[in-house]
């Protein structure tokens, strides 16, 4: 602890005097953008996140990638729900680029204060990221952070827009505004005097925006905690939503791109004429890496089939780079031995570790370990791009906006302001479309098509081995017990690659600087009460291009962390489960959500065998996870063959404020689905700096004949939201090895989870 504080407080008074003035000044408000927002002859924009039509119609523009979370439906229901709109009448747009739309909920979350911290220079440091990333910050959808953030500025927009519409309202009936009802999308008084918003919306554009509003209290919400149906249902259903791999501009060519199979690595020389003798193609020309990515040569044609065809007729000649001699095996090997000599940063301290660990009269070790993991979302990486008269419209599946138009313009030689961005729907992120490589790249493509639009569309083999990948890991952990079985100390040490500084390198071109939180989070940053403990993470640099995948640091920490909790649980003779509570005492919304599930899984209770004759057994886990709190029991069987099958799945979670329970019960599944995938089949190896995986007959998904049945149970709360996209995936896997201990004696150490 003591060592994060004076790094935290020696970077505070480097920045000087001038910041502490600065400093005490409130935050900048969030409701009012910078620029005008677009609107249509019939609509007028009452703040930076609302517009109403003549109709009635209220558009909520949204600054969140929807990528199948439902994002877009929940951050409406906010907002409509304080304007007491009509919500058969609300539509949803992607907004501008602007500074009141910039992240601030990631970027404080991203610190690395233990949240049982509640001291004085935490509040300082969170209270000044706060106020800086509102004013140089990025607009980014990640780190389950989309309803936290944005929970207060809906709420205020909604409100202020109310307000306004209520003055208005009362300026023309000439009554007291305080004797104004306001309900789906219609203003009424008791002299019978009634309008909808349509029929006062210019009237109300006139009105100042409120310095203070009230907002409702949970009693009064009407949208908000109900299981509303998500807005884009019916589109993608329908096949009419637009992703990126469906942006169909007039005069569209495409290109597909032969990349050099060692990651970071550059072309040397190329042969496109073969290329050229095929119907269709344009041009075939050199393309560099951009934002961190691989070089290669680009094939430009009028079809996709054909610029897929004559790509594979491409001639290269290849320089490997720095990843040439780089393989994940040793690395692994590697990090295991650093274990043996570095203790690493402590990201949290507390006691005497050392000592407790000599003195104690029973002591337990273990090892563990994470490999590589794709993102594999189901669109592949595309992007469409025209770049005509010095200017350029960008079409892009991206998390990242700022930084998406940022690398275009990078690539085209322009400024920022000469690209315009359309952010398309996304079909799956998980953390890749974080990373603006396939923008850079398709930007310098579309650069030698003669002002034509310019689809970039990548192969899922490219996909698979041209990705940011989530870092490979090792931890090491010691516990001791008292005689009658109490846990005394906790060491615990990793070591892997920190994202953070490649990420801050390849998109702002910024080194990184002090600790990065991912690398620990979800070792250091849990609540069992210990009495000594220390946590440290040892940082490693090696060539592998590292990114953000779902639950970051969590999802292989958590599985590292619950699963020594088991084994110590097992040391003490105790039962998983009263082993967990009983170090929860301080605690209680963790434990009650530990109880919940244990509840709901009939934890105890004898369990038949499965359909085979294999004998069941059930795991538990309890993670703690982008403020939100996860406990899951799985109930698992494995069979002669050796395999792990995953039956049932019982998942609870307490996430603050509930906006929409069926878009949080939907979350959690996918996080079960998406973590099971990586728990009994995620591994990506690397041999010479290639990536040796390439399709999903090698790197396997969840198929739906393995798809357990899931339960979820959504703890009531009236607290701030917290996050909901990624807190479902780290405790499947430890609740999983869990079960299969309980189930074969066998403690599985590694993932994936395989039984020899």
């Amino acid at each position: 602890m003591g060592t994060r504080r004076r790094f935290i407080l020696g970077s505070l008074g480097a920045v000087g005097a001038l910041a502490v003035g600065w400093g005490v000044l409130p935050p900048r408000q969030r409701l009012t953008s910078s620029q005008p927002l677009p609107v249509a002859p019939d609509q007028t924009a009452l703040n930076g996140w609302v517009k109403i039509a003549r109709d009635g119609s209220v558009t909520v523009f949204m600054c969140k990638s929807e990528m199948g979370q439902g994002v877009h439906t929940s951050l409406a229901m906010i907002l409509a729900d304080e304007l007491d709109a009509n919500w058969a009448s609300v539509r949803t747009e992607m907004g501008p680029i602007d500074k009141i739309y910039n992240n601030i909920a990631t970027a404080v979350d991203g610190l690395p204060f233990h949240p049982d911290d509640s001291g004085s220079v935490k509040q300082l440091v969170q209270w000044m990221t706060a106020k800086t990333m509102r004013e140089i910050g990025i607009n980014i959808t990640g780190g389950s952070s989309s309803i936290k953030d944005l929970w207060l500025p809906m709420r205020e927009a909604g409100a202020s827009a109310r307000a306004m519409l209520v003055a208005a309202a009362a300026a023309q009936w000439q009554v007291p505004a305080n004797e104004i009802t306001v309900s789906a999308g219609v203003l009424r008084h008791a002299s019978g005097k009634s309008a909808g918003f349509g029929d006062l919306v210019q009237a109300a554009s006139q009105q100042s925006l409120p310095s203070t509003v009230v907002l409702k209290t949970p009693q009064q919400f009407r949208l908000i905690g109900k299981p509303l149906q998500r807005t884009d249902s019916a589109a993608k259903s329908a096949g009419q939503a637009t992703f990126g791999i469906d942006v169909l501009p007039p005069g569209l060519l495409y290109a597909s791109v032969v990349m050099c199979p060692t990651l970071g690595g550059t072309v040397a020389s190329f042969d496109g004429a073969p290329a050229l003798l095929i119907s269709g193609v344009k041009k075939v020309v050199a393309v560099a890496g951009y934002n961190g990515g691989t070089a290669g040569v680009a094939v430009i044609a009028s079809s996709a089939f054909q610029a897929m065809k004559a790509a594979k007729s491409v001639v290269v000649t290849w320089n490997g780079g720095a990843s040439a001699s780089f393989n994940s095996s040793e690395a692994l090997a590697r990090m295991a031995q650093l274990l043996d000599t570095e203790q690493g940063f402590a990201f949290h301290s507390r006691g005497d570790v050392d000592a407790t660990l000599k003195a104690a009269p029973q002591r337990v070790q273990a090892q563990y370990s994470a490999p590589y993991l794709a993102h594999a979302a189901m669109e592949p990486i595309n992007c469409t791009v025209q770049f005509k008269d010095g200017k350029a419209r960008v079409w892009a599946p991206t998390q990242v906006p700022g930084s998406a138009r940022s690398a275009a313009a990078a690539a085209l030689g322009i400024q920022a302001e000469d690209v315009t961005l359309y952010v398309t729907l996304l079909g799956g992120g998980f953390g890749r479309r974080l990373d603006v490589d396939f923008v850079g790249q398709a930007a310098a493509i579309a650069k030698h098509a003669d002002g034509a639009p310019v689809q970039t569309l990548w192969t899922r083999e490219q996909d698979t081995q041209h990705d940011f990948y989530r870092p490979a890991c090792v931890a090491r952990f010691e516990g001791a017990l008292s005689p009658q079985g109490e846990l005394l100390a906790w060491r615990n040490t990793s070591v892997g690659q920190a994202i953070l500084p490649q990420a801050l390198g390849r998109l702002f071109g910024l080194p990184g600087m002090g600790p990065d939180k991912t690398t620990s989070e979800g070792a250091y940053d849990q609540p069992y009460e210990v009495p000594h403990m220390r946590v440290g993470h040892h940082a490693v640099e090696l060539p592998m291009p590292v990114g953000f995948w779902r639950a970051v640091g969590h999802s292989h920490q958590a599985f590292f962390k619950e699963s020594f909790m088991d084994e110590m649980a097992l040391a003490a003779g105790a039962d998983p489960v009263a082993f967990r509570a009983h170090l929860l005492r301080q605690h209680p919304r963790h434990l009650k959500v530990l109880q919940r599930v244990a509840q709901m899984a009939a934890w105890g209770s004898p369990l038949a065998a499965a359909q085979d004759g294999a004998k069941m057994a059930r795991g538990v886990a309890l993670h703690h996870s982008f403020g939100s709190v996860v406990a899951q029991v799985a109930e698992v069987s494995v069979g002669p063959d050796k395999r792990i099958r995953v039956h049932r799945v019982f998942c609870a979670i307490d996430c603050g404020t509930a906006v929409n329970p069926n878009l949080i019960a939907q979350q959690m599944e996918s996080a079960v689905v998406f973590g099971l995938s990586a728990a009994l089949y995620g591994d990506i190896t690397v041999v010479n700096g290639q990536v040796q995986q390439s399709n999903f007959h090698n790197y396997s998904m969840l198929r739906m004949n393995e798809c357990p049945s899931i339960e979820v149970n959504i703890l009531p709360s009236t607290e701030h939201p917290e996050g909901v996209g990624e807190p479902g995936l780290p405790p499947i896997a430890p609740a999983v090895a869990n079960a299969v201990f309980a189930a074969t004696g066998q403690r599985l150490r590694s993932l994936p989870l395989r039984l020899v």
